[in-house]
């Protein structure tokens, strides 16, 4: 009996030191352990391993020698909760700076209520980034500064972070700052900037407890001015709410929400709805962006798109969590017009684009520093695009765009343009493919496939393409007096198989190998011309005499041999009833050189010609066309001479009575090719 009596007293005993613990502890909840504060500032200081108050008594280094505030009152407020959750209310907190960094203080907070869960404290520690449940504050001054070694003014780990990771700043699901201010100064990132953040009551709503707008009491305005990425940033925020309204996601009261940031050259405007301004996980509305090339603005915001000229562009945006959906009503870009549907998917291991882009003009030369070309190429002998090509933003994406353009320029005086172009755009792991190429131009259609590999150091490019049924006469525009044939007419056809590799659009070029092959069926040329082109005196009088008539083309064939990015003719033959011209000799892309020798062999006799190879040398930049001096000086020294015997006698050197058996082999040869590669010429 004793035994139990004896039980029962300690288990009295016990009960009541467990009742008066949960009474102590609600009592000091209740309370908001006040003596809590010196406590805890000091083993906070020791974990941060910087100084942390809850007292009105630190003093900011920041403040000059005649301002500075000695108060060694307490704070006024303290109150600190540990159950579900941190949380610490306090007239005064003051986080300071790390040891190496000169800004005053990391944080400076009046009237202040932090809340945290024990879970974001622990990812923290881990190294993961601090997310903070809610941050309210009447006033807030903060230093945001990360250095090139990766130390931050945030991280409270020993150990910095690598500074070529992304970046990682604190988290909020709430942040209510009555006025506040952020110093940012990102070495890695080469921006300084300065944000300002005011919450403003929205009375008019506040006061209408009736209103379905009721939740609305805060007007969040932001700006932040300085410089991002070394480029001039200005950006303006308006919301009627800062904070998530309460409820199922479905009873979420849409927030407006108008944003204005410039960025260097580039413009982005957005006026819209969200659910949450802290998070912008969901939010719908209409855009403006504008800049001076689409891949400028890709890379601040982590998309690769093609460099191109100076663009304008306005659509509707849509993003619910990791994807994007945007549709693109105008894009102005340098003189074309183009539109399109896209969706843009974050939440796959590598982000991925999808979507159709349309058009009703696209200017090839838009496009033009996509491929390197540059203002300032025009200004020096070479003509081939030299700029890198950025491979490594092939890789940051995947892509999946359908391409149909109704009219492509080709901004050329002389060709006419691409109705329609279609095509399929791909790009996956480093891989850019343009496929199920169709265009149409004068009559006739172009196909094939274009491909670049840009997983290695040297971009791999390839191309199959065919042409057939193209009208030289449309094609090629000649201007010609009323009556008069066309300089050149029929249907061309051909194809090529080309492959390089570089680092640019002149290195691939310059390295080319592979065939281009094309034919002219159902051709004519101009009757003048090719007496022009032999240098035949008396045929071309008698045509501006008689007028010019088409001369119809037995056979043409271009077909020409890359190796190393030097094209030979393997057979560069026009045969005609008339003569037979080829050319030999060869073109370099290496080097940007021409050298090809132009000849004409007439079938017929001619009282009077000069019968001469024509030269075309030099730089791409530079052509050099000439007369190959030796068989004119030649004939033109022996007509002088037979002039001193007998006036009459100078024409015989300029007699020709052609060379109709070489022409005859050039022109089989001609035909044998043209059998060989034959193609419908529709």
């Amino acid at each position: 009996m004793a035994y139990l009596n004896s039980a029962n007293k300690k288990w009295h005993i016990f009960t009541g030191f467990v009742v008066a613990l949960i009474l102590a502890i609600a009592i000091c909840e209740y309370m908001g352990w006040p003596f809590l504060a010196t406590p805890l500032e000091k083993q906070l200081t020791s974990v941060f391993k910087r100084q942390v108050s809850f007292s009105s008594q630190v003093q900011d280094s920041s403040t000059t020698n005649d301002n500075k505030d000695k108060r060694t009152s307490s704070a006024k407020l303290f109150r600190v909760s540990f159950i579900g959750g941190f949380s610490l209310t306090s007239s005064t907190l003051f986080i300071a700076a790390p040891a190496w960094s000169k800004a005053p203080h990391f944080i400076q907070a009046n009237n202040a209520k932090l809340q945290l869960r024990y879970v974001d404290i622990w990812r923290a520690y881990q190294g993961q980034p601090l997310r903070i449940k809610s941050l309210q504050a009447t006033k807030l001054d903060g230093h945001l500064i990360r250095t090139s070694d990766g130390r931050a003014t945030w991280q409270f780990r020993d150990k910095p972070r690598d500074p070529k990771q992304p970046l990682q700043m604190p988290l909020f699901d709430e942040l209510l700052v009555t006025n506040g201010l952020l110093h940012i100064d990102d070495v890695p990132l080469n921006s300084k900037i300065e944000a300002k953040v005011a919450l403003a009551n929205n009375a008019k709503d506040a006061a209408n407890k009736t209103s379905k707008n009721r939740q609305l009491k805060n007007i969040l305005t932001a700006s932040a001015v300085g410089t991002y990425q070394k480029l001039p940033l200005k950006i303006e925020l308006l919301s009627t709410q800062a904070t998530p309204t309460k409820g199922k996601p479905s009873e979420k009261f849409p927030v407006a929400l108008t944003f204005d940031a410039t960025v260097g050259r580039a413009n982005l405007t957005f006026k819209g709805t969200t659910v949450d301004v802290m998070h912008m996980d969901n939010f719908a509305g209409s855009f403006g962006l504008k800049g001076p090339s689409l891949a400028a603005v890709g890379d601040l915001v982590g998309v690769t798109l093609p460099t191109t000229a100076v663009f304008n562009t306005k659509g509707v945006i849509e993003k619910q969590g990791l994807l994007w959906r945007v549709k693109v009503g105008n894009m102005a870009i340098g003189e074309s017009q183009l539109n399109g549907n896209f969706t843009y998917d974050k939440s796959l291991k590598v982000s991925f684009l999808k979507g159709q882009l349309e058009g009703k003009k696209l200017v090839i030369t838009d496009l033009g520093p996509a491929f390197g070309a540059t203002p300032e190429a025009k200004q020096s002998n070479k003509v081939l695009p030299k700029r890198p090509f950025d491979l490594a933003s092939l890789r940051k994406m995947n892509a999946d765009v359908k391409l149909n353009f109704q009219y492509l320029d080709l901004k050329s005086t002389f060709l006419e343009p691409l109705k329609p172009l279609q095509g399929h755009l791909t790009l996956k792991n480093g891989v850019l493919s343009l496929q199920d190429i169709k265009a149409s131009t004068a009559d006739g259609r172009l196909t094939g496939d274009m491909g670049l590999d840009g997983r290695g150091a040297n971009a791999l490019w390839d191309a199959k393409l065919a042409w057939s049924g193209v009208r030289l006469e449309r094609w090629i525009k000649q201007s010609r007096a009323k009556g008069l044939p066309p300089y050149i007419s029929g249907k061309l056809s051909g194809g090529a198989l080309l492959e390089g590799q570089g680092k640019s659009t002149a290195e691939i070029l310059g390295s080319l190998n592979g065939s281009i092959r094309s034919e002219l069926y159902d051709g004519a040329v101009s009757h003048l011309g090719i007496e022009v082109a032999g240098l035949d005196v008396a045929e071309s009088v008698g045509m501006l005499f008689k007028g010019d008539e088409a001369l119809p083309v037995q056979c043409a064939v271009v077909d020409l041999q890359a190796k190393e990015g030097v094209f030979t003719p393997r057979a560069m033959v026009v045969d005609t009833t008339d003569s037979t011209i080829w050319v030999e000799g060869s073109l370099s892309l290496a080097t940007e050189t021409l050298n090809l020798r132009a000849m004409s062999l007439p079938k017929d006799f001619s009282p009077l010609t000069l019968r001469t190879p024509l030269n075309i040398t030099g730089q791409f930049a530079n052509p050099q066309v000439s007369l190959d001096k030796t068989p004119v000086g030649l004939k033109l020294a022996a007509s002088v001479l037979l002039a001193i015997v007998n006036p009459l006698a100078a024409v015989i050197p300029l007699l020709d009575s052609g060379d109709t058996k070489e022409a005859k082999q050039r022109a089989a040869g001609c035909q044998s090719i043209m059998q060989k590669n034959k193609v419908p010429a529709n």
